[in-house]
């Protein structure tokens, strides 16, 4: 688990036992965990930015699960483990198609739980990375002027110092000089680098 977060499992369930028994399952494995009795009370005070998971059941009085996975679609890239006692297809295929990440029948394993609980805030760290880096890349990327930015772009095209100065009407000496800025001031050392990480976030010529 990534040290940089401190993931933390909403638990929406109205049955106080059960919010209880997992609160302490997770506990057991270094997971926090926060308990909401109505549906209502969730939607209204979680914080859709942190990192880790909501554990949803799927049938309460008020707002059923489907349509807090609505709303949590809507505006949240939390997952959603949903928790049924009352399983059934329709009822797993409306959950998959209305986003949740997994669909746990009651009383569930604890060793499932655990492992599917654990996987969806991994994967939850993961996506929250990949979109802090192309942030990141975005931002560094706007340091590059006009004319480095065209050095770049052929850069990507695969075009050699030769090739970008004879069409861009420069010197190969200043493409180089270029091109030398535009390593430093993207922060990678090979061109792999390079294109791995900027390829997709280059304008189009």
């Amino acid at each position: 688990m990534n040290q940089h977060y401190s993931p933390l499992i909403y638990l929406v369930d109205d049955d106080d036992a059960v919010r209880e028994a997992l609160a302490l399952l997770l506990k057991s494995v270094g997971l926090r965990a926060e308990g909401f009795a109505s549906p209502q009370q969730f939607l209204a005070q979680h914080d859709r930015h942190s990192i880790g998971c909501v554990v949803l059941d799927i049938r309460m009085p008020g707002i059923s699960g489907l349509d807090v996975l609505d709303t949590l679609a809507a505006g949240s890239d939390l997952p959603v483990i949903m928790l049924t006692g009352h399983g059934n297809v329709d009822l797993c295929r409306r959950a998959f198609k209305n986003g949740a990440e997994e669909f746990l029948q009651k009383p569930v394993d604890d060793d499932v739980f655990l492992d599917t609980v654990q996987k969806a805030v991994r994967q939850h760290i993961a996506r929250r990375d990949k979109q802090a880096a192309s942030l990141a890349a975005q931002q560094r990327l706007q340091r590059l002027s006009g004319r480095e930015l065209d050095v770049l772009q052929r850069i990507a095209d695969g075009m050699t110092n030769k090739e970008i100065a004879r069409e861009l009407a420069l010197s190969p000496r200043t493409v180089e000089t270029y091109r030398a800025n535009v390593f430093a001031k993207l922060e990678v050392d090979t061109l792999a680098q390079l294109i791995r990480h900027y390829l997709l976030l280059l304008p189009q010529r």
